[in-house]
Order: structure tokens, then sequence, then C-alpha cells
């Protein structure tokens, strides 16, 4: 059958309901479960409970009976029965790992360290001191985090570049331990890839446990695995729901839904490119896949690719759902039309195409990460280049903003003053300690005045 992308012309007088209804499809609530999901909820918790209530049971259980709970439902819900000892990955299965992997993995794993690296100590944070009259100074510290989590996902696929998009900012930024679970399946923390890359980038701690249970234990902590500051890394809705519930026991880096690109294109944006650059968001399935574009021919031209290398990709059957599901082709009037759409969904990756990229960007307010030209499609984001590519979805790019190492450093201020700077200042703080009735704040003050004037 023809593929039945959705089709979005802004000349149409229903296309703003179009465009919400696919802004909605990329915030999700958090309480759509699939059949299948509900018969599995039904045969671990005997009642079809929302995906929301089935997190906020997982994690009051861990929290409340620790590791027992956190195997328990790894052997329900992933099919693992796991015993204590079994939880964490052993050092010689890490290190046996690593000496058989691919070597051009290796070589690539060192380079692209190498690569984000360099980055993410570039932007980060320093400590900075003002000094005051009298002698006196202010400074503003940034120390690193000391213990953070990450979650690595392992249903469809095996994911080495997310260990390498989290856990190297958090190295740059100074943290002094990383824990990393994911779930034990093939793609997860069985997979030998991803050991490997562990152990080349010193992680020691790989824990075999992934969904909402893994991050109730990172956050309240289980025997054999201490509780983590933060918990950063991508996941399914449970993991996204289950971050969500335990922020403010520990800090998290967002709650992401599904992967998004946007493409915005123009007639001189090749077709096969564009249809490229939608397939590869798409795949991850669910993946949000949009292209704007002010040049109509291009829309039949990239449909036309996306059949033809949907044909021929390995993951195409799974692909096509996906951009049916949540992509769509959206023509608009002009360049400036496709600036506001794009910073009305706010997406996760955006991708200026066309030769005016750079000119566009200037005027984009709101994505998570942005890609011009050419040839720089998002893959290279994803795997090597430098920025991480854990970004915020969901049209949060609004307010939030992309990994990074500075989101591993926690900041407090210092504050100096020598006996001539409290004069100068005490007459400031008396005024507004009166006007507020703290007289126990204006008599901390007094109390050191008097001292100097007698």
């Amino acid at each position: 059958m023809p593929l039945a992308i959705p089709r979005i012309d802004t000349c149409d007088p229903g296309s703003a309901d179009q465009i919400a209804a696919l802004r909605a499809k990329l915030a999700p609530e958090g309480n759509v479960v699939s059949e299948a999901g509900r018969r599995k909820t039904i045969e671990v918790f005997g009642v079809p409970l929302t995906p929301v209530q089935v997190v906020e049971r997982i994690c009051f259980d861990v929290r409340e009976r620790g590791l027992p709970m956190l195997l328990e439902y790894t052997a329900k819900l992933d099919g693992k029965q796991l015993t204590a000892s079994e939880l964490r990955v052993p050092a010689a299965e890490l290190a046996a790992a690593h000496a058989a992997a691919d070597p051009k993995l290796l070589e690539a794993v060192r380079r692209i360290r190498k690569r984000i690296l360099a980055f993410q100590e570039a932007i980060l944070h320093q400590t900075v001191t003002v000094q005051t009259e009298h002698g006196g100074y202010l400074t503003q510290r940034y120390l690193p985090l000391r213990r953070i989590g990450v979650c690595v996902p392992g249903g469809a696929a095996a994911y080495p570049s997310t260990v390498l998009m989290t856990v190297v900012p958090a190295q740059a930024a100074g943290v002094e331990q990383i824990a990393v679970v994911a779930p034990p399946t093939a793609f997860g923390s069985y997979n030998q890839d991803l050991l490997a890359t562990c152990h080349e980038l010193g992680v020691a701690e790989v824990y075999r446990a992934g969904g909402a249970q893994a991050v109730a234990a990172l956050a309240y902590g289980v025997e054999g695995l201490e509780r983590v500051d933060k918990i950063v890394g991508p996941g399914n809705l449970f993991v996204a729901l289950a971050k969500k519930l335990v922020f403010g026991e520990v800090d998290i880096d967002s709650i992401a839904g599904p992967s998004e690109v946007i493409v915005i294109a123009d007639e001189t944006t090749r077709a096969d490119f564009t249809a490229a650059d939608l397939i590869a968001q798409a795949e991850h399935s669910p993946g949000s896949a949009i292209l704007i574009t002010w040049h109509a021919p291009l829309i039949e031209a990239v449909v036309a690719e996306l059949e033809k290398q949907l044909a021929t990709l390995e993951r195409g059957d799974l692909t096509r759902p996906s951009l049916e599901a949540f992509g769509a082709l959206v023509l608009v009037r002009n360049a400036d039309e496709a600036v506001a759409l794009a910073n009305e969904l706010a997406t996760e990756h955006l991708h200026l195409a066309g030769p005016e990229a750079e000119r566009l960007a200037d005027r984009i307010r709101y994505a998570g990460a942005i890609f011009l030209g050419s040839f720089t499609p998002v893959p290279v984001g994803d795997y090597a280049a430098g920025p991480s590519h854990v970004l915020p979805t969901g049209a949060t790019a609004r307010f939030a903003s992309g990994l990074s190492a500075n989101d591993f450093l926690r900041t407090n201020s210092m504050i100096h003053f020598t006996e001539p700077g409290l004069a100068a200042i005490a007459g400031d703080v008396l005024t507004l300690a009166a006007k507020e009735g703290l007289t126990g704040h204006a008599n901390s003050v007094a109390i050191r005045l008097k001292k100097l004037i007698r």
C-alpha cells in the first residue's frame, strides 16, 4: 500500500487543527496503553492500570522493599530471573567484552570520546570571583556531582552511543561515580558492544535492570546499588514517567518522549537526502519526522524517495507505521511561516537543509539541537559531533536544554565581608529587615555595628 503519511497545507482552513493534533501526539500524557500493554499490566498487577499508575506502584514497592522488589519486577516485566549477586555485571565480564570487541568499534569510541570531551570541557562553567569594596569578595563556585545514574535503553536496539553521550559529559564535569543501568536483554546489559563501551570509558558499575524499577533503584538505592544524585538518559514511556515521579528525591535531566526531527527544506534540497533524514528518526519507532517546505514539488519527490528507501532498509517495516502515525509533510507559504511553525513545535532536532540555513537559524528560538546545511544530518549529532544527543522532546525545548557537562555541576555562592565592608552595606540590610519585620535579621547585623562604633 502507498505510504499514508499525513499532509498539511497551511493555506487550508483546518490546518491549524491538524498542527495542534500533531503537536499533541508529540507530548503523550502517559495514560495511553496498547492492548498488549494492557494485557501485560493485568498479568502483573491483576488490574488494567494506566502507565502512570503502573509507575507509581513500581516505584513505591522498590522504595519500600528494596532489592527483592527490583528483582521481582525484573522477572515479571523483563522475563529475566536474576539473583542479588547477578544484578551487577562483574568486572571480569566487562573486561572480557572489551577484549573481544571489534577493534573498529573501540577505535571509533576513542575518537568520539575525544570529540565529546573537547567540546564539553570547552563549555564547562568555571568558578568566578568578584571583588567587592573594602577587601571583600563574592564567589560563584561550581562543583561536580558525586554520583550519577545513566539509563541506557535496550528494547529494540543496542545503544553504545547513549553511553558515550551521557557518561563523557559527566566525566568532563568531574563526576566521581557513574552507575549505568540497562535492561537484561540482548540489546541491553547483555550486549557485548555496550559492555565494551562502558569498559573503554572506565565505567565499572553496570547493572542489569531497566524500566521504572531501575529508575526507582537509582533514586532510592537498594542493596548493592547505592542511590545517586541525578538520573540521566533516555528510555520508554515508563522510564520517563518514573523519572518524573522521583524528581525531587534526585535530580533528572528531562522527561523525554519519542525522538523527533523537523526538516526545513527548499527547492535546492535533494529529495533523497530529505527522505533519508526523515527515516533516520522515524526508525526509532516511535519517532516523529516532519518535513516543512514552501516548495510543493519537493513533497512529491520526497514521498517517492521514502517509498524507495523504505523498501531497502532493514527496519523499513517498523519505520513505515511510525511515519504514518507521527510524521507529516507540511506545505507552508514561505520561509517566515516555516520558522514560525518550527518555533511553535519546538522540536528535539531541527535540520535546516537549504543554503540559507545559518540565516534561518538566527531566527530559531526553540529547538533542542539545530543542524545546518545539507551535509550535517542529525545522525552526526546522534553519534559523534560533541554535543550530547540527550535532548528535550515534546515541545519542551521551549524551556529545556540538551544535556551537557554543566548539568553535572552544582553551584553555591561564597560571600566574604570585612568589617568596613559590613558597615558600608549594613544600612540597606537594616532597611529591608525592618520592612519585613524580621528583627532577628536586623539584630544579627546591628550587634556587629555596635562593636564597630564603640
